[in-house]
């Protein structure tokens, strides 16, 4: 099997890796294909699972990292994605670090080639093909469940200024599996847009992800007083974490299209 990355770099198996992972899905993916030992440096929003990566040292955040500190755990791999870290860094980490692995998932069955890259350059290739038939079996499940009518539904990641996604990002496909589309907002993959006449006359409601900014009941409450659509709030890691905790993000899918 080829490793290829998202950046088109070839990797092969490294049983003594050590690794800096800068996304915490994939911290996450990658303790739970059991090499959370060889995981020597995570950000501070690597919180699961909690009980392993505690032992685990911090070095920053997933956009601003510690150099001098990554440098002295003297890491063999750095675990990277194009949407959550920032060129800059990853660049001046690749100057010291000789392996970076760049990931890039646009859709939920991405997650297949995404694991398969994890377990063989890290050597967790036996727990890595039982995760990806339990996945195909959670996403048969989900395929196969009743869908709802179509609905065009706004998905906000943030406020002040309000942030949506673009179509082409993963959790506008993972709301395409139950035939819920989120509307184009310009070019932007993570467009900033007002709560404009044409805006609310296209779409049919509003999801509030719980993050990067922490949505609560109180601003679904705030909001559907405001703009008189439907809002509800929804997990933000179910929708947009890929790696392990995506087998669990098809089952909450297959939820809310039931609730409707």
């Amino acid at each position: 099997m080829s490793l290829i990355d998202a950046a088109g770099r070839m990797h092969a198996p490294a049983p003594g890796a050590r690794i800096v992972s800068l996304v915490p899905s994939l911290t996450e993916l990658l303790c739970e294909l059991g090499c959370s030992a060889q995981i020597v440096g995570r950000t501070g929003f690597c919180i699961h699972p909690a009980d392993v990566v505690a032992a685990i040292p911090k070095i920053g955040g997933t956009k601003d990292v510690n150099l001098e500190k990554i440098r002295r755990l003297a890491p063999t791999h750095l675990v990277v994605n194009i949407d959550e870290n920032e060129k800059p860094v990853v660049d001046a980490l690749a100057q010291f670090i000789p392996n970076v692995i760049v990931t890039h998932p646009l859709a939920p069955r991405d997650n297949l080639a995404l694991a398969r890259l994890m377990g063989g350059v890290f050597c967790a290739g036996q727990k890595a093909e039982a995760w990806c038939r339990e996945f195909e079996a959670e996403y048969a499940r989900l395929r196969a469940a009743p869908k709802g009518p179509p609905r065009s539904m706004l998905y906000c990641i943030w406020k002040d200024p309000w942030m949506s996604v673009s179509r082409d990002t993963y959790i506008a496909n993972m709301l395409a599996e139950i035939g819920w589309t989120v509307p184009q907002l310009g070019a932007a993959r993570y467009p900033a847009f007002d709560w404009s006449p044409a805006l609310l006359e296209g779409i049919d409601g509003v999801l509030l992800s719980s993050e990067p900014f922490r949505f609560t009941e109180q601003h679904v409450d705030a909001l559907e007083r405001q703009i008189g659509k439907p809002v509800r709030l929804v997990d933000g890691e179910m929708m947009s974490w890929y790696g392990s905790r995506a087998t669990a993000g098809l089952r909450y899918l297959r939820q809310l299209a039931q609730e409707g």
